[in-house]
């Protein structure tokens, strides 16, 4: 069995500093020096999970495959390292309290005063060490910013693990911030100082420092940061704003990141090799197109609401050598003007975002008909999808009324609650959940994009199609073209005559990775591009389709 070391990453300052993005690049260079890998995100809110969060509070809810709502994180370390995650890999103080007051109520500390040293942070160790033996390397991103009374308990599991497993199998890194003062034209170390001092009053003091900056660091100011944070002077780091986040690890990869872990670690790996990332990065930042796609949604101030949707155009562009450009669409105001012709009509592709709740969802509805009658590709994903059905049903069929059962009570509910969850009473952790499989049908476009019968896709909704309406819905032309093995649950709609009109009940952007992207995304810029040249040529390419 593997001896596995364990490396904390932190963060100081100010929060959004970029340690998801951090720990998943470290991941990405020590699994291409051929170690296993993997991460672990530990959250300091109460909240059991994410999955009753507004994403205006938490951003976008990244879901795994056994059915977990996670931190948005998770997206970023299974995108830059290629790993499958799970509910093991993130952590809330929801979830530590929980289990402890579970055990003290069955009696597992009788006759014992329940407290948060050693009880709760000993749950908290037991959780970060859940793949001891399993991988070479676990990184730990321990959420908030030193110095929240939130993350106390987490910081303590982690000084007690380095105390435990020695310095030789541990390391701390931590993510700081040195601002650009531009009326004096200088950089100030003084908040790394104070960030690093209140980090080691928790007893942590780190090995490496990420300094995160506008400017570049000169060896004198990095000295500096050295000499008054304790740390070794080729340890103070600079991460400089980058164009796009993929270039991340490039950068720690000059200045020798994942070469410091591994000495002080006292491992020895294999030539770093990033051909294939490069390659990614350089089509990313050099396209020989540009797509523009609007993307329809409730949250369109907050991006990361939609992270995952993002970064799998941003994928899917570079397999087609296009650089997307989103023109946010609020959805609540396309449907309060009650046309889709303004924002939409000189578009490459619309995409229709998931989403719960009332809120925008005739907007989603007109961007849905307006793509449907003027043939531009259309891609709607879990509500989006809905909405398209919705629409479909009220101008195809002429079934006026007809909606989903989330918002009104109609004639035509062609979206509809099951008998599963109209059971379901508790709202957390509740909904149709994690990866399941879909089975494609051939001489579709879902069949093109695939290429191949059987699928798992992941899932975060509650409400499906309506199966009393189904058989009318396809007298009239809609496709279905994928479905649960039994038959019974609508994955996958299309317009057979349409351009490229897909909409899928399941989130395929959480299944994205570089450099492949997810081939539904990429079918959806291919269309797009197909459809913006016939434009650019002039050819008429804005017909009524159904």
């Amino acid at each position: 069995m593997p001896i596995t070391k364990y490396v904390f990453i932190t963060g100081g300052v100010l929060s959004s500093l970029g340690k998801g993005i951090a720990t998943a690049s470290l991941g990405l260079l020590l699994k291409q020096r051929g170690f296993s890998v993997t991460a672990l995100k530990f959250d300091p809110y109460i909240n059991v999970d994410p999955g009753t969060m507004n994403p205006y509070q938490h951003g976008e809810v990244y879901v795994t495959d056994d059915g977990a709502e996670t931190d948005l994180d998770l997206g970023h370390y299974e995108r830059f390292i290629d790993i499958t995650t799970s509910r093991l890999n993130n952590t809330t103080t929801g979830q530590v309290y929980h289990e402890v007051i579970q055990r003290e109520r069955k009696g597992y500390y009788l006759g014992k005063t329940v407290q948060v040293i050693p009880h709760i942070t000993d749950e908290i160790k037991r959780r970060m060490t859940i793949f001891d033996g399993q991988h070479d390397i676990v990184l730990i991103e321990i959420g908030g910013t030193v110095g929240d009374i939130e993350s106390l308990p987490f910081l303590e599991a982690a000084r007690q693990l380095c105390l435990e497993r020695g310095s030789q199998n541990t390391l701390n890194i931590h993510l700081t911030y040195v601002p650009y003062i531009r009326s004096a034209g200088e950089v100030k170390t003084k908040p790394t100082q104070h960030s690093v001092k209140v980090l080691m009053e928790s007893g942590i003091r780190p090995d490496i420092l990420l300094c995160r900056t506008e400017q570049r660091l000169g060896r004198d100011i990095r000295a500096k940061i050295a000499l008054f944070c304790n740390v070794e002077e080729e340890a103070v780091i600079e991460a400089l704003d980058v164009e796009n986040i993929y270039e991340v690890p490039q950068m720690f990869a000059r200045r020798g990141l994942d070469m410091i872990v591994l000495r002080k670690l006292g491992l020895q790996g294999k030539p770093l090799r990033m051909e294939r990332w490069n390659r990614f990065v350089r089509r990313i930042k050099n396209p020989r197109y540009v797509l523009t796609i609007a993307f329809i949604g409730k949250y369109t101030q907050y991006w990361d609401s939609y992270k995952s949707i993002l970064e799998a155009l941003t994928h899917a562009g570079a397999v087609v050598n296009a650089r997307v450009v989103v023109r946010w669409v609020s959805a609540e105001e396309l449907s309060l003007n009650g046309t889709a012709d303004h924002p939409l009509s000189d578009t490459d592709g619309i995409l229709v975002a998931p989403g719960f709740g009332s809120r925008g969802v005739e907007g989603k509805i007109a961007a849905a008909g307006y793509a449907r009658r003027s043939n531009i590709p259309y891609f709607g994903i879990c509500l989006g999808m809905q909405c398209a059905i919705i629409e479909f049903a009220r101008n195809v069929c002429n079934w006026q009324g007809a909606h989903s059962a989330e918002f009104a009570r109609t004639a035509y509910n062609v979206i509809d609650l099951l008998p599963e969850q109209r059971r379901v009473k508790q709202k957390g952790g509740t909904m149709r959940l994690g990866a399941y499989p879909c089975v494609v049908r051939k001489g579709t476009k879902a069949w093109q994009a695939y290429g191949q019968e059987l699928v798992y896709e992941r899932h975060r909704h509650r409400y499906e199609v309506n199966p009393e309406f189904l058989p009318a819905l396809q007298e009239h032309g809609l496709v279905v073209s994928g479905t649960s093995p039994d038959g019974r649950l609508v994955e996958i709609v299309e317009l057979a005559h349409h351009r490229w009109f897909v909409g899928v009940q399941f989130h395929p952007e959480f299944k994205s990775r570089v450099p492949a992207g997810h081939p539904l995304f990429v079918h959806f810029l291919r269309a797009a591009l197909r459809y913006q040249q016939r434009r650019l040529e002039g050819v008429e390419v804005v017909t009524s389709v159904v």
